[in-house]
């Protein structure tokens, strides 16, 4: 085998280890977050449902470019994927500072941050009494913080670390 043909072979299997560990990592932190939502009873406040939108669109675009690597498919399209898959993650990270600092009053959130959809329960019997019971939460209140670090905190960690290896792979030459 001449070695441009092994180079090749190396990057392509790289790129497609680094998109399907970033598809799953993905799922991961965005599975982490729905378990303390359902599991937990953590209500997530309109910052933490945006924050998740990166996750949503990534997962399945790493594992779409994970395919296209194993298939053999151009270098320069599992390369774009992977490079759409850090822009994504480091959008997640903006938004994750953006929230912390709310958490930490260093600036106000929007206004959409007293709203949630999930604050209301579903049944139509103990509607009205949910209604002046339930308060959904606010964004500049942490729900819960590890190690001194709120949800958003951890999500500009994970963001920051996957937005570090998809941009990574986007570099692995053939």
């Amino acid at each position: 085998m001449p070695a441009s043909d092994l180079t090749t072979s190396s990057a392509r299997d790289i790129r497609t280890r680094t998109a399907l560990f970033l598809a799953l990592a993905m799922a991961a932190v965005v599975g982490t977050a729905l378990g303390f939502e359902h599991i937990g009873g953590y209500i997530p406040c309109a910052l933490c449902l945006e924050q998740r939108m990166p996750y949503y669109a990534g997962a399945p675009l790493m594992l779409i470019a994970a395919v296209v690597s194993r298939a053999g498919g151009p270098s320069w399209a599992v390369r774009g994927l992977l490079a759409v898959g850090g822009l994504l993650m480091l959008y997640g990270l903006v938004l994750g500072v953006y929230h912390s600092g709310v958490e930490w009053h260093w600036w106000d959130g929007p206004a959409s941050c007293a709203t949630s959809a999930d604050a209301v329960t579903r049944d139509a019997g103990s509607l009205l009494g949910d209604l002046s019971s339930k308060k959904p939460p606010s964004c500049d209140a942490a729900a819960l913080r590890v190690l001194g670090l709120s949800f958003a905190g951890w999500n500009v960690l994970a963001s920051a670390a996957l937005a570090a290896i998809a941009i990574r792979g986007t570099l692995v030459k053939r």
